[in-house]
């Protein structure tokens, strides 16, 4: 099932955790037209900037949340988020076009130490909160996006 024009139904929910694990990763018809939003909304647009890259944890069932120690309220839980990185492209630069051009509920900078390290978390849901942060072990959570962290 393609969720957008290049994001499919079976890349949102692949997890490598709940195939070690044996965990059911099988969203409800509300969590699947979450996915399609946010496909639409966010993913799409930066495939269309910045060419092909893989998300590494899109949607996340209750089980699959609590195995890898996030909460069931989890926006991942409710197919409304993901976490990627673009391969070749300096994720605080990547958080920044997204911050400058996408209609995002949270964007998080995390881990990032310069170059292509961390990852991008981003979240959608209509008419979103539009907040920006940075997370690293040292400050935890920011406010902005942190070149520094």
């Amino acid at each position: 099932m393609q969720l957008s024009k290049n994001f499919s139904l079976a890349e949102m929910i692949k997890s490598q955790t709940a195939e070690r694990k044996g965990i059911p990763n099988t969203p409800d018809d509300v969590q699947v037209h979450a996915m399609a939003m946010f496909c639409e909304n966010i993913l799409q647009p930066i495939r269309d900037e910045f060419g092909s890259f893989i998300v590494s944890s899109g949607f996340r069932s209750p089980e699959l949340c609590l195995a890898i120690g996030s909460t069931i309220n989890s926006q991942h839980a409710k197919g409304q988020a993901a976490d990627f990185e673009v391969a070749g492209v300096d994720n605080y630069e990547l958080a920044r076009w997204i911050e400058a051009n996408l209609p995002f509920d949270q964007l998080i900078l995390e881990c990032y130490t310069g170059g292509n390290s961390g990852w991008v978390h981003c979240s959608y849901v209509e008419n979103g909160r539009g907040e920006t942060l940075t997370y690293n072990k040292h400050n935890g959570y920011v406010h902005g996006l942190k070149e520094d962290g």
